[in-house]
């Protein structure tokens, strides 16, 4: 049996008389890609949400590994090894690509962060900026200002500047949104090699990315999970093939 790296317990969430997430649970295995699909208010950006601390539970529990996440904030659910990039990236756009992930990795680093100043002689950090710059395909591109970099390599300036925190677990939030054929595949081939060591979960509107890149799934409606289990077993489930896979264009 795979390690868990993350593991929920019946999470909810209400907003006003709406229960957005209600009785949810999720495990995400470490060295696995675990994608989360459904119809657009089905409650996956509200799921992603209460992982990653932007929203609190109204009841449930978070894991991270042997670590109770519940009532943690962002920041500290980042220092104990959650990394999360967004939809619509999250980067210094006046800062070059080195500066950006420099800035992530002395973020986690057991240095006081004095922004610039000291910090190129700090070995740690040094050592996750450049391993982190070249496992997301940047080599060579360290001193381009970030704002002068395509979409696609925004995308992967931010999963580098996630990377170099060095989370046990990476949240995906529609990676491929916005991305042409020529950039969506070097994103999918990227996101394929972040499960070596950590756990990763995506919410991804593309349904054949999701389905060359998932190890498991979990299908939601309407807050709920109505299936979860390795593609081959979703792609036959009758609520999801009714649901969802009757009409590929409509499945996430």
């Amino acid at each position: 049996m795979a390690e868990i790296a993350l593991h929920a317990r019946r999470l909810r969430k209400q907003f006003g008389g709406v229960r957005a997430v209600s009785d949810v649970s999720i495990d995400v295995h470490a060295n696995e890609v675990h994608a989360v699909i459904g119809p657009n208010g089905a409650g996956k950006s509200t799921l992603i949400n209460l992982l990653s601390g932007e929203l609190f539970v109204n009841a449930g529990s978070i894991m991270l590994g042997e670590v109770d996440i519940t009532g943690l904030a962002p920041d500290q659910r980042a220092r104990a090894g959650l990394g999360r990039a967004y939809q619509k990236t999250t980067i210094f756009p006046r800062f070059s690509v080195h500066e950006n992930v420099r800035l992530a990795a002395q973020a986690r680093s057991h240095a006081p962060l004095r922004m610039f100043g000291g910090i190129a002689t700090n070995d740690e950090v040094n050592r996750r900026t450049d391993a982190a710059i070249a496992k997301a395909g940047l080599a060579g591109r360290e001193s381009i200002v970030a704002n002068l970099l395509s979409h696609g390599e925004q995308r992967q300036l931010e999963i580098a500047m996630v990377l170099a925190t060095d989370p046990k677990i990476i949240l995906l939030d529609e990676p491929l949104a916005g991305m042409g054929q020529a950039e969506a595949r070097a994103i999918i081939a990227l996101i394929a090699s972040l499960k070596q060591g950590r756990a990763v979960l995506i919410v991804e509107h593309d349904m054949d990315a999701v389905f060359e890149l998932a190890d498991r799934l979990t299908v939601m409606h309407d807050g709920h999970v109505i299936a979860t289990g390795v593609p081959a077993e979703v792609r036959l489930h009758p609520a999801v093939r009714e649901a969802y896979l009757g009409n590929h264009g409509d499945a996430a």
